[in-house]
């Protein structure tokens, strides 16, 4: 079976088509820059060429559009017909309340994601987008979707809830929702089967660490906590966000400098965290190059980053009383090797120790604890498209 996953934001279009009897990657790429000037595809050739084709796309139906046609096409086409594909799997941001699990795409399901277009504004009518630019096109392929907010629903009240008016929650759904849950689920269970092990009775600490960043507790197998919140904002320094932030400051911050909640929420979420602090870049890479040139802003928000995630870590050591596994992911979790030493460092009273020589791994699954380590540190690519298509199958083979 045949599986186009489709991730759609606001001006971009990510895909991958899986032929899951091997779960063998045909072709991938994505778009950037829709609607407006040099909008492009960039695709990856079976041979790891990358390839750019410019094109006009002033929107996602005309972005999807190009996306299949390149993949029927005679230079560049990784099928001979659209027939070939099956279904087509959506990374969906935010689900609310409403969906704990992936679910098979219809109007009632349709209307009850667009409901929580409030508490994705951005995300999730672009994700709606694309399931309507497919039903457009190939309007007989079954679409599945895959929120982001799912893993997290197995969090107890008492974790996911705000201590502000209950009525708040009632009234407007204000909680914790978590996100980032597609890659926490992909790499808890990966990292079992890494490891031989059974996910009943481990508790697992999941570091999701990039440009944006979240952390999830997980005890058998079932998310009991998470760092992001309501908003993709909450919880660990980021690459434009701040993190975890008092309250009063914000508002104290609003007063000061004449902003409405549109200028705060722009202040907070694009220029702030590693860029704020540096004044470098939101590119750790970037970041890495001025820390070894001394400069000191780029050192305190390295430190200040790497702070926040060890933080972290012990408070979900302490929530699950005691862990199994800590494992890093993401851009900069998987391919940072200083992040992770550096998150470690301090550790040991909790059984944790790095060897240094193993940990001298980029972009692969590897432990790179030490054999006398009481807790297995690993490092686990994430694959999320890959969790998309493997729920797209198991839902149509129900």
């Amino acid at each position: 079976m045949k599986i186009l996953v489709l991730n759609c934001g606001s001006s971009s279009i990510k895909y991958k088509l899986f032929d899951m009897t091997t779960q063998e990657v045909l072709a991938q790429g994505g778009i950037e820059k829709i609607g407006l000037v040099g909008s492009f595809l960039k695709l990856t050739l079976p041979n790891g060429e990358k390839k750019i084709l410019e094109k006009d796309i002033p929107e996602h139906t005309a972005g999807i559009e190009f996306i299949l046609n390149t993949l029927v096409s005679p230079e560049y086409g990784a099928i001979k017909s659209l027939d070939e594909i099956n279904a087509v799997g959506h990374r969906m941001v935010h689900g609310g309340e409403r969906f704990s699990e992936s679910v098979l795409l219809n109007k009632e399901v349709l209307d009850a994601f667009t409901a929580c277009n409030d508490l994705a504004p951005l995300h999730n009518p672009a994700n709606l987008k694309g399931v309507n630019a497919v039903s457009a096109i190939l309007p007989n392929v079954p679409q599945v979707g895959v929120f982001d907010t799912a893993f997290h629903q197995t969090m107890p009240d008492y974790a996911y809830m705000y201590a502000i008016p209950y009525e708040l929650y009632e009234k407007y759904g204000v909680r914790r929702y978590g996100f980032h849950g597609t890659s926490h689920r992909y790499v808890s269970q990966r990292v079992c089967e890494f490891l031989g092990v059974d996910p009943k009775g481990k508790k697992i600490i999941t570091c999701h660490i990039g440009n944006g960043g979240s952390i999830s507790a997980i005890k058998d197998g079932k998310c009991i906590d998470t760092s992001m919140g309501l908003t993709p904002l909450e919880g660990l320094v980021m690459g434009t966000r701040s993190g975890d932030i008092d309250a009063g400051a914000v508002t104290f911050i609003m007063e000061k400098e004449g902003l409405n909640a549109t200028g705060v929420s722009n202040l907070l979420n694009k220029k702030s965290g590693v860029l704020g602090i540096s004044g470098v870049s939101s590119d750790m890479r970037e970041l890495e190059a001025a820390v070894a040139a001394g400069n000191p802003k780029a050192i305190l928000a390295e430190k200040m980053y790497f702070y926040r995630i060890k933080k972290y870590i012990g408070a979900y050591a302490a929530a699950l009383g005691g862990v199994d596994i800590i494992l890093f992911t993401g851009g900069v979790g998987e391919n940072q090797a200083n992040c992770r030493s550096e998150v470690c460092e301090g550790l040991e009273f909790m059984g944790v120790k790095i060897d240094l020589e193993k940990n001298k791994v980029r972009g692969e699954e590897a432990v790179i604890s030490a054999d006398d380590s009481k807790v297995t540190v690993a490092v686990i690519p994430t694959d999320e498209e890959l969790m998309i298509a493997s729920d797209t199958l198991a839902i149509l083979s129900k």
